[in-house]
């Protein structure tokens, strides 16, 4: 039921979109301006996302060292592995936005 309703709501929203992505290029405001504005909203979702993962990460690399004190460093090890990676998703968005 619940992907049924996801599926109804990704739906409409794509239908809802579509007379923004028939309009012309004729528009009161410039490529470039909306250029920084997506650019913006990118590295904030970017960013979000990254905060989000590494709050889950270090809450159950904490969890782990509770239940498992004997293996706190090897737990240690993949969590800076993994936060490397996570904040790797944040930097490559940086470059990509610089690129463009």
């Amino acid at each position: 039921m619940r992907f049924k309703m996801m599926l109804i709501v990704f739906a409409f929203l794509m239908l809802a979109a579509m007379p923004v992505f028939a309009q012309g290029t004729s528009s009161g405001v410039g490529a470039g301006e909306l250029k920084f504005v997506g650019a913006a909203v990118g590295m904030a979702i970017a960013s979000g996302l990254c905060g989000l993962a590494q709050g889950k990460a270090v809450a159950s690399a904490a969890e782990a060292v509770a239940r498992n004190p004997a293996a706190g460093a090897s737990i240690q090890t993949l969590l800076v592995l993994g936060l490397a990676f996570i904040e790797s998703l944040a930097l490559f968005t940086l470059v990509i936005i610089f690129a463009k």
